[in-house]
């Protein structure tokens, strides 16, 4: 295995935290990994890594030395990328991190396109809806959702994320249509516990004026789908980002309500590990991101 690759290695055991982690993401097996890690410490005279039941963490000299690799790493692919930008290619592996929903609904299907533009790049989509630390993932870039706290990380707005209130017929048949904010509260209302202040929803009236008010109902969860599953069967009315349920609403499943009412909008945002050095790869891809999130994209990006 060339030194390289073995900084590679090393780099993903400690990323992930796991040696068979990294064994499935380079496509060795777990004592392959193993070995080499072993044999770098051999090699270099050192620990680099404090192993346990509970899995793995650096020593001291290990945190220097994973710091070290990240940098040979950077300039290895910044090395490759001028060589691929003199042909016009962007080269690679582009290591993106989203949440589950954004990922698999929206950011799957655009990829789709840009991977056809940039035949020469591979991707990484990492979906998870835990907050992800870009830096300790060693990801690329982050598609975050909402306004971003003040960091030193680097960022660039890429669109607007519409949400919308929905019920399905059924329920409505049942339990009437809310017509004001204030009706919400005698309704079953299904909370995506992630955002808009949970059982707090924040609703601007046509005259103007934000009224916030207090919900209740038999379900909550931080997952859009499951919420659109209980929304789908008439249990009850949800809020949720307009490309979650646009399928569900052109195939009459579901139908949006109080549409004369504005909810929050989410910023759109990419965010990476530095705004100094922002590979051709991010850029080019945030780029592409940028003009997909124009218009109703909500509509466009559905498979």
């Amino acid at each position: 295995m060339d030194r390289f690759t073995t900084f590679q290695l090393f780099v993903r055991v400690v990323e992930t935290g796991s040696f068979s982690k990294a064994a499935g993401d380079l496509g060795l097996t777990q004592p392959t990994v193993t070995k080499h890690v072993s044999a770098i410490e051999r090699q270099l005279g050192v620990r680099l890594l404090n192993r346990n039941s509970r899995g793995i963490s650096l020593t001291e000299i290990g945190a220097l030395y994973f710091e070290r690799c990240k940098i040979v790493l950077r300039e290895l692919e910044a090395t490759e990328n001028i060589v691929g930008q003199r042909q016009g290619e962007i080269i690679g592996t582009l290591r993106i991190g989203t949440s589950m929903t954004f990922g698999r609904q929206v950011i799957a299907p655009m990829l789709i396109g840009f991977l056809d533009l940039h035949p020469a790049l591979k991707v990484d989509l990492i979906c998870d809806d835990r907050y992800v630390d870009v830096v300790g993932q060693g990801l690329d870039m982050a598609l975050r959702l909402g306004k971003l706290a003040d960091s030193a990380l680097g960022c660039r707005y890429l669109g607007n994320n519409p949400w919308v209130m929905v019920a399905a017929d059924t329920y409505l048949s049942r339990h009437g249509q809310p017509d004001r904010p204030e009706d919400l509260a005698a309704h079953q209302c299904l909370v995506y516990s992630t955002v808009q202040g949970d059982d707090v929803w924040h609703v601007c009236t046509p005259q103007g004026e934000h009224v916030s008010v207090h919900v209740s109902g038999k379900l909550k969860s931080n997952n859009l789908s499951i919420l659109l599953t209980a929304v789908r069967a008439g249990l009850g009315v949800a809020i949720m980002p307009n490309y979650a349920a646009a399928a569900a609403i052109r195939a009459d499943e579901v139908k949006r309500i109080m549409t004369d009412h504005v909810l929050p909008q989410q910023e759109i945002n990419a965010v990476f590990p530095s705004p100094q050095f922002v590979p051709s790869k991010v850029s080019v891809f945030a780029s592409y991101l940028q003009r997909r999130f124009a218009g109703e994209w909500w509509q466009q990006a559905l498979p």
